[in-house]
């Protein structure tokens, strides 16, 4: 049979209303109180942190990737349930699963309304993200939220309010709940799973975002504070003016890792106009249908395991 393990780490499903407004503060086991039926394997929850996802670090975040691969190592555990703040989950599901390697579901789910408030969406989230634990297998992370289910991969949070929080601008979710049946497409390619972290200092990584008149000042100065890699927000397909390529010339030569991706919601990243394709020759690598918070994720990650020609596959997937 196996069991369950929630991993509890905030966000609004945790969050009760302060006089300055609403703040994570629920231990996991409250949370879990909120399923509407018991569930038909054991369940074991492990509180890793209570935070806003607007204020998660990397070192949390690192720290819910070993927390994930040691509770996969025991045999027992048929699958993982992370509840999550709704700001940056996109992000934090994106690092694991470019670590994930485990043919077991890691599953994100969180709310947009807390626990208690009419209409909670908390429930229905945390039913359907259990039941996607329970079946899915070799579709690596994913995110369970209103009714569906979306691969970490592209997914974004497309909506500050609406309990329909995530899509993929580019491709439809991989599944869907009806009725609490979990249907789910044949799994996806991916990219082999990048190594587990070391390192004891994380490198500095930027977005930074390309506009009309905008000139390369910002990205110099990324450079010059340190920035390893950079995430460049081009317009339509990837597009900048002639001076910020020359300024994405020089961060590569001088060993920056530079990506480029798009303001534009959906559509892919391509050389189609001169500016883009200069950009390639420069040395900047273009982000497909990633947009920009999971752009700098890829790149991150690649530095982080010391894999940074890798980067091109973490982003074309």
């Amino acid at each position: 049979m196996g069991r369950l393990v929630v991993i509890a780490t905030g966000g609004t499903i945790s969050s009760t209303p302060t006089e300055a407004g609403l703040a994570a503060a629920l231990p996991g086991g409250t949370v879990l109180d909120a399923l509407p039926s018991p569930q038909p394997v054991p369940v074991e929850v492990v509180d890793l942190c209570t935070v806003d996802s607007s204020a998660i670090t990397l070192d949390q975040q690192l720290g819910l990737l070993r927390q994930v691969r040691a509770t996969l190592a025991d045999p027992q555990v048929r699958g993982i349930v992370v509840t999550h703040g709704t700001d940056t989950m996109e992000e934090t599901a994106f690092l694991l699963d470019l670590h994930h390697d485990d043919p077991r579901p890691v599953v994100f789910t969180g709310s947009q309304r807390p626990l208690g408030a009419p209409g909670s969406d908390a429930p229905g989230n945390l039913a359907d993200a259990f039941a996607v634990a329970r079946q899915a297998r070799d579709h690596g992370v994913l995110i369970a939220f209103g009714g569906k289910i979306h691969a970490a991969r592209g997914t974004v949070k497309h909506h500050t309010l609406n309990p329909d929080a995530y899509q993929d601008p580019s491709a439809a979710p991989v599944g869907h709940l009806i009725g609490g049946e979990v249907l789910l497409q044949a799994p996806a390619p991916r990219p082999a799973a990048l190594p587990v972290p070391t390192v004891t200092e994380a490198p500095r990584v930027d977005i930074l975002t390309h506009h009309t008149g905008g000139d390369a000042v910002l990205l110099r100065a990324a450079v010059a504070a340190g920035a390893r890699g950079l995430v460049l927000v081009g317009a339509g397909a990837g597009n900048v003016n002639p001076e910020v390529v020359e300024a994405v010339r020089e961060a590569t030569a001088a060993g920056v890792l530079v990506a480029v991706t798009s303001r534009t919601a959906a559509g892919p990243v391509l050389p189609i106009y001169t500016s883009a394709t200069e950009l390639t020759r420069a040395g900047a690598v273009l982000t497909g249908t990633l947009r920009a918070a999971q752009a700098r994720i890829a790149v991150l990650s690649a530095l982080l395991a010391g894999q940074p020609e890798r980067l091109p596959e973490l982003l074309d997937c």
